[in-house]
């Protein structure tokens, strides 16, 4: 609820306030504060994040407890943006300022110069107003055209103009991004872009908690808590970032992926756009959840991908959205009353994983298709491992080895492929592991069917050619992974 004072006399009257002015609190004061209040309840100082609560946010809350500026050093898509957006809430909800401040001066000790004048003549009757904690956080991405002008501020000729002033005056003051930061939290992606003459003019808002302004002498005292971002390969190389002010930034926190599948299915589950609005019910079954996540953690180790760039997050979760949007197409196509993604909709989300890795010389000589082809394969072979054993399927792989072969096309619906399914031995019959109590058992057994064929495929039990399908290992030996079998319409 909107607090009512309108003036500074309406705020010392109103019990509500009345232990905030005693003593004017810090924005970092403000945030330990109500970082302990959490603690005490149990509630959750950062909802939303997962896989981080042993290693990445005790961290933060040291640092936050501490009252220290900090940085967030990690790869790319490591919720690091997300974790400085969600620092915002532990301001409190309300704030008085003076009305039509461009730095939101508190009432009661205002810096510049327009406010202390207002005050010193309206006294209780100096109007006030408040400031929501969304409007005190100010982020900027941070760009080698970044000048001082635009993060500390500069003299406008402009203003001066209009208000008929000296440029010595300092009502002439055009405020740049950090004195608006001013009783908030300032937030800065990718400090190692910023120019060193730039990087220069932070020393005194991390150390000193003042800002020198460019042609006055004065400084002006900001209450700011500040917040940096940074890639380790751009933070630790010289030239990126000048030592100094490396030695100002209070805590180092290093961000990282998800440490095991489950956590990383939990992210893209929550990420991602996929329980989406249709007028057929959407059912993805965990094992295309477990192979999507996988393909992630296999490029994070594949030596054919720069590992300094990163494998983002977003590389399963952009999959995930195309994988359910191929499912979703193929049952418009055919008229299947349901949605139920299959192995050949993963292959489908090739075109989301191409651009979220770097690749090295080796990579770059195969393509990104291919490595990504590759990738998905190990992955298969990976969640096949955790519900399967090679051994299970004896009478298949002798089916192929007799001289079967078997095309399962991406188009058709699931009531034409099961008896193309039913001549090949066990292979229902094991599929049903992973489609019982599911709502839509049927598509979900094709489903299972594809992940054992290319499971048995990545263990070289059963070869897979593009255009004669699952065949006999002996068949076909490809130079490189294959892509999906034909697609037939």
């Amino acid at each position: 609820m909107t607090p009512t004072a309108r003036t500074l006399g309406d705020l010392r009257r109103d019990p509500t306030w009345s232990t905030h002015l005693e003593r004017v609190p810090s924005v970092k004061d403000e945030i330990r504060r109500n970082v302990i209040a959490r603690l005490r309840s149990g509630e959750p100082l950062f909802p939303g994040i997962h896989g981080y609560d042993e290693t990445v946010l005790p961290q933060i809350v040291n640092a936050l407890l501490a009252k220290q500026n900090f940085i967030l050093l990690g790869l790319r898509g490591q919720a690091k943006s997300r974790i400085l957006r969600q620092i915002v809430h532990l301001l409190d909800e309300w704030v008085p300022v003076v009305e039509g401040c461009e730095i939101h001066d508190h009432p009661l000790r205002p810096i510049c110069r327009r406010c202390r004048q207002l005050k010193q003549e309206a006294g209780d009757e100096t109007p006030i107003a408040f400031l929501h904690r969304e409007q005190r956080y100010v982020e900027k991405l941070a760009t080698p055209d970044v000048t001082v002008a635009d993060l500390i501020g500069d003299i406008d000729p402009i203003r001066a103009a209009r208000g008929g002033h000296v440029l010595a005056d300092e009502l002439v003051i055009h405020f740049g991004l950090l004195p608006r930061a001013h009783r908030g939290i300032f937030a800065m992606n990718e400090l190692p872009d910023l120019a060193p003459k730039v990087q220069v003019a932070l020393f005194n808002v991390m150390q000193e908690g003042d800002v020198p302004l460019k042609g006055f002498p004065v400084r002006r005292p900001l209450d700011v808590l500040l917040i940096v971002t940074a890639t380790p390969e751009d933070y630790t190389a010289r030239g990126k970032i000048i030592t100094p002010l490396k030695d100002r930034i209070g805590a180092e926190v290093r961000t990282h992926y998800p440490p095991d599948r489950r956590t990383g299915i939990a992210i893209t589950r929550q990420e991602a756009w996929w329980q989406r609005p249709t007028d057929r019910p959407l059912e993805v079954p965990e094992f295309i959840l477990e192979v999507i996540e996988e393909v992630a953690f296999q490029a994070r180790k594949d030596g054919r991908i720069d590992q300094r760039s990163g494998v983002s997050q977003r590389l399963p979760i952009a999959a995930l959205e195309l994988a359910v949007s191929n499912a979703e197409q193929r049952a418009y196509r055919t008229g299947e009353p349901w949605v139920v993604p299959r192995i050949v909709d993963v292959y489908a989300a090739i075109p989301a994983m191409t651009g979220k890795m770097e690749l090295e010389y080796e990579g770059e000589l195969k393509g990104a298709e291919s490595v990504a082809e590759s990738l998905i394969r190990q992955a298969i072979a990976q969640v096949f491992r955790q519900y399967y054993a090679e051994d299970e399927f004896r009478a298949l792989v002798e089916w192929f080895e007799d001289g079967g072969t078997l095309i399962i096309p991406e188009w058709a619906p699931t009531a034409h492929i099961l008896p193309v399914l039913r001549r090949v031995p066990q292979l229902l019959e094991k599929a049903d592991r992973l489609a019982k109590k599911t709502q839509h058992a049927d598509a979900v057994r094709v489903s299972a069917a594809e992940l054992i064929l290319d499971g048995l495929w990545a263990h070289k039990r059963i070869s897979r050619h593009p255009e004669q399908g699952y065949t006999r290992a002996e068949a076909h030996v490809p130079t490189r992974p294959a892509g999906p079998p034909r697609r037939v319409n």
